[in-house]
């Protein structure tokens, strides 16, 4: 089948925008952009910015790239596809705000297709995914409970079994095995979606795209202002380490990336711009900080 790469890179190009736009609006400055080209093909745009007011460090990505053969990572679970050539697109983005009340947010849309040998008879395959899912320090019950709604909201169209199976997903892949802990209070996870054809599959994962802005810039706006100390930067310090281990050790678009000889300025821009580590360290019961560990395993939101 032909697949419409241009239609689903507009797309990704102008939610990339659009998103760029709220966020320089609620910091009051502006993101800086970065173009760049990939020597096996194509390229990507990066908008990014460190040191703000509102975001310490944040990223705003879009990706176009193609490849001559596909890497482990995409073809350990499609062994029929090793060979071939490639190409993926998408918009991924994390930020990482100043204020510890404030949560860490994480949110991809991506398309991927593996082109059929040239002469042959097979199709080419296509498949979606992405997802987005919220890192708090300080949690707040109504802030999970607003971002689960968005997400439910925005894949409910498609089906009333969407939200709890990709819910369900995302408590599974953002699990950090060996804290026994989940990187945050979850959200939305799918891949591997073009069983319904590239029209269904592409309106489910425009719906997600579209939800981010919805689903985070209300809880930026209620926990902006909240006053913090050195207490609660130490804090997020120390939780920011379980974000890097996860990324570094289980992420699979970080291993791609690398794998297919990515852009490692682009690949690495979800790392927090500081992060500790302290050996065996407990925080004091009955804290703000210990109550942290009540969010950090799957539950129900709605």
């Amino acid at each position: 089948m032909t697949v419409p790469i241009s239609t689903a890179h507009d797309y990704f190009l102008g939610l990339q925008s659009r998103i760029v736009q709220a966020l320089e609006d609620a910091e009051g400055g502006s993101f800086n952009t970065d173009q760049w080209t990939r020597d096996e093909g194509g390229g990507g745009l990066s908008r990014y910015i460190e040191g703000g007011k509102l975001l310490e460090r944040g990223g705003v990505l879009f990706s176009h790239v193609q490849g001559k053969t596909l890497p482990p990572s995409a073809s350990a679970h499609r062994k029929e596809l090793a060979g071939r050539s490639w190409e993926a697109m998408g918009v991924s983005m994390v930020l990482h705000p100043r204020n510890p009340y404030v949560p860490t947010v994480h949110m991809n849309v991506r398309l991927f297709v593996a082109h059929a040998p040239q002469g042959s008879d097979d199709d080419n395959v296509f498949w979606f995914g992405g997802g987005l899912d919220l890192t708090p320090y300080y949690p707040f019950e109504e802030d999970a409970r607003h971002f689960h709604q968005v997400c439910h909201d925005a894949v409910q169209p498609f089906g009333d079994d969407k939200y709890p199976a990709y819910k369900k997903w995302c408590d599974e892949y953002f699990y950090l095995k060996h804290r026994r802990e989940t990187r945050g209070v979850g959200g939305l996870f799918f891949d591997d979606v073009n069983e319904q054809g590239f029209d269904h599959s592409f309106a489910l994962t425009r719906s997600v795209g579209d939800c981010f802005l919805d689903a985070y810039m209300p809880i930026v706006e209620a926990r902006r202002h909240t006053e913090y100390a050195e207490r609660e930067r130490e804090f997020q310090a120390y939780r920011r380490g379980r974000y890097v281990e996860f990324n570094l050790v289980f992420d699979r678009g970080t291993l791609f990336g690398l794998q297919s000889d990515g852009r490692t300025e682009s690949i690495l821009l979800s790392m927090p711009p500081t992060a500790t580590w302290r050996y065996n360290w407990q925080p004091e019961p009955d804290t703000p900080e210990a109550r942290l560990a009540a969010f950090l395993h799957p539950r129900q939101w709605l």
